[in-house]
């Protein structure tokens, strides 16, 4: 599994970008006239932060005037997840494509999406604060771990900034408006790391709306 990747590198969006293919299929499936999955996914993302797809786009100009396999930046790109060309194309004929689409998006005039994220990197991406929240905290061991969903939520609590808090409750509020169904926000949920059902007798949207309150309770004092 590649690292993360840090905000300083030189190429540190193409690796988040390339991320999202690693979490779908590790394969390029984009075509000029349309992107799959994967690319749809970050392009939802960076529709809501189109500084983002910038500095992609950015960074793939770098990638492609310098050589994807020039010794000047083989050590930041051996961090990459190893991604498949599709049929007939090289990997640069692919982040050119990529490429396409970023722009196309950038110079577009359409607002941000406000779709339910797809896919568990989207996921993740869309709210990361509830990714940490749940997934370092209600995970398949929650039980050995703890002896109540209190106590977890104030172990989290006891460690979260005021800018963490901040985030949580964007996080949670938006998934609740996002999530119509209870399908969606269980499948979501899922996706964010939650491997454990909510308390005896509480729905997941309840408790998720408990958890906001307790939140915003701790910030009021």
């Amino acid at each position: 599994m590649a690292s993360s990747p840090s905000p300083g590198s030189r190429f540190h969006e193409v690796q988040e970008l390339l991320a999202a293919y690693a979490a779908h299929t590790y394969a390029f499936t984009d075509t000029s006239e349309a992107p799959g999955p994967a690319l749809s996914a970050y392009l939802r993302i960076a529709s809501a932060d189109p500084q983002r797809a910038a500095t992609a786009v950015h960074q793939l100009d770098d990638i492609l005037r310098t050589g994807l396999f020039s010794p000047e930046i083989a050590d930041e790109v051996e961090l990459f997840p190893k991604i498949e060309p599709s049929s007939g194309r090289s990997v640069e004929d692919c982040l050119r494509i990529i490429r396409e689409h970023l722009v196309r998006q950038l110079q577009s005039s359409a607002k941000e999406s406000r779709t339910l994220p797809q896919t568990a990197w989207e996921c993740r991406e869309r709210f990361p604060e509830l990714n940490q929240f749940l997934g370092a905290y209600f995970h398949q061991d929650f039980s050995d771990e703890y002896t109540s969903y209190s106590e977890a939520v104030d172990d989290y609590l006891s460690g979260a900034s005021e800018a963490d808090l901040d985030q949580l409750l964007r996080d949670i509020t938006e998934l609740l408006t996002m999530a119509t169904t209870g399908r969606d926000l269980k499948q979501t949920a899922s996706n964010l790391g939650m491997d454990v059902s909510p308390p005896p007798g509480v729905g997941l949207r309840q408790w998720l709306n408990d958890v906001a309150e307790i939140v915003s309770r701790r910030q009021k004092k």
